[in-house]
């Protein structure tokens, strides 16, 4: 059996000088991928995965994810190349709808066939092909690469709907199974829609990459870990609905009530949470969408997780609340390193 791949995501809520530090540190933590988040209007994804990269020497650099609608395909495909000949072969690529485009009037058309087309173009520039292609969404007229890459660069979708699995299934060397709440019965339905779209590509589903997508805070802290992450619970509970875990019909009411009371983005240490929230959702309730706890406590949690059949697994970095974004998420970091070593 081949040794587990463990990714890490590194949110840009701060200076770009610390999330090099930071991207270091995950390095040095013993993961054997870093992801930077694209989110609108923080630091750019593309220019710090170059700034990291010059800065380690063994980890693979990516977006974890990026969206196909604020950058045309040449501009994912131009920056792509750059981060591939600036880490000397470690850059990957990842996809998926995307999220917080909603002040800006994206409301995410047609995502299955924006990203297919997206990644289409994508791999072909990618190789150094002359492109000429008529889509629904991207024409491209004999576009051609100045310095495409010389390694290529894998590509990973992130998601949890069903169509999008199967569009991994055809298209993807990676999936991302974004879930955060997993189980063997869930586990296997997802592994069935990746079964459906690599059968159309005429591609056998054990060749692509299967992740499990889980959000991870560590803190020889325990319970401050946990607390951290409770606004996380509430918004997964949300987007779940009844895919979920398992909840009484009136909690999960008042959940959602003390959700709305919420202000600002669930990764900002400068949100607001309402403290009913964290007395409604429990710790068992927490661990349900999160991998969080002790170093310790999170080793166990993650061996559950790989025993479901995954090839690894991708840790969206959840800070712990602390001053700061990079004290808090430097704080998971130096919890996730004991945990690799348990594993």
């Amino acid at each position: 059996m081949l040794e587990p791949v463990f990714e890490a995501e590194i949110t840009p809520g701060m200076h770009a000088d610390d999330a090099v530090r930071l991207g270091r540190a995950v390095e040095q933590a013993g993961f054997h991928r870093l992801g930077l988040s694209c989110v609108a209007l923080w630091q750019d994804t593309y220019q710090l995965q170059a700034l990291i990269a010059a800065a380690t020497e063994r980890i693979q650099i990516g977006a974890m994810v990026t969206n196909p609608y604020t950058r045309h395909v040449s501009v994912h495909a131009a920056a792509l190349a750059t981060l591939q000949e600036v880490s000397k072969g470690r850059a990957f690529a990842g996809f998926g709808v995307g999220a917080g485009l909603e002040p800006f009037d994206i409301n995410y058309p047609r995502p299955v066939s924006t990203l297919r087309e997206t990644i289409t173009v994508l791999r072909a520039l990618l190789n150094g092909d002359e492109v000429v292609y008529d889509g629904q969404h991207i024409t491209v007229h004999g576009a051609r690469l100045d310095r495409p890459p010389t390694v290529p660069v894998p590509i990973a979708i992130g998601t949890r709907s069903p169509r999008m699995m199967r569009l991994a299934g055809e298209l993807a060397d990676r999936v991302l199974v974004g879930a955060r709440y997993l189980t063997p019965d869930l586990t296997a339905t997802y592994r069935a829609w990746l079964a459906e779209g690599s059968a159309v590509a005429g591609r056998e589903a054990k060749t692509i990459e299967m992740m499990a997508r889980v959000t991870l805070c560590i803190s020889d802290d325990g319970q401050l870990a946990i607390n951290s992450v409770k606004r996380f619970a509430a918004h997964y509970l949300e987007i779940l609905g009844d895919a979920g875990p398992p909840i009484e019909a009136d909690r999960r009411d008042l959940i959602l009530k003390s959700l709305r009371r919420a202000e600002g983005w669930y990764f900002d240490l400068n949100r607001y949470d309402p403290p009913e929230m964290l007395e409604l959702i429990d710790d068992e309730l927490a661990r349900a969408f999160a991998v969080v706890g002790t170093p310790a406590q999170c080793a166990e949690q993650i061996r559950a997780i790989l025993d479901m059949g995954f090839a690894g697994v991708s840790c969206n970095l959840a800070a712990v609340n602390r001053e700061s974004m990079y004290s808090g998420l430097s704080e998971s970091v130096t919890g996730a390193a004991k945990m690799l070593t348990m594993l």
